[in-house]
């Protein structure tokens, strides 16, 4: 299967791959942002693999993701622009997180999955521009601190 170009921003948290996806403007970078943050004031790795556009492919049944060339080790700033990082060459997708509409999001999450290249994944549908919120539902589900 070829490559595929995915809008999101993709990043390691402790020691999981998670792709956040969602509508322009509903708080992708944010929320990677924010993740990133959340592990380092814990205690724990993480660090930007792609912000805005992945590159997705599958190697050994995963799904790896990593950023453009052009893009590699920058974030978008709001107000800024492109920001230099620490960032990751690539990295095993582990979780997905597709931002949504509040209304859509559901309170509690069973199971969800989606399909990414072929791989089936777990996903998590957030309320976008809730980055609070998202980040603790997203170290439940990883058992990061302050659950794990």
């Amino acid at each position: 299967m070829a490559p595929a170009n995915r809008h999101g921003s993709l990043v390691i948290a402790g020691e999981s791959g998670v792709l956040v996806t969602g509508p322009s403007g509903s708080g992708k970078t944010r929320l990677a942002l924010a993740l990133m943050a959340h592990c380092a004031a814990h205690g724990r790795f993480s660090r930007l693999v792609a912000d805005d556009q992945v590159f997705l492919s599958v190697a050994a049944g995963r799904v790896i993701g990593h950023a453009p060339e052009t893009i590699g080790g920058l974030v978008e700033a709001r107000g800024f622009g492109p920001a230099r990082t620490a960032h990751e060459p690539r990295a095993v997708i582990d979780l997905v997180v597709q931002l949504v509409a509040a209304k859509e999001a559901p309170r509690v999450h069973g199971e969800e999955q989606v399909s990414l290249q072929g791989i089936v994944l777990p996903c998590l549908e957030l309320a976008e521009r809730d980055v609070e919120g998202a980040v603790f539902a997203i170290a439940a589900r990883l058992s990061l601190s302050p659950f794990g």
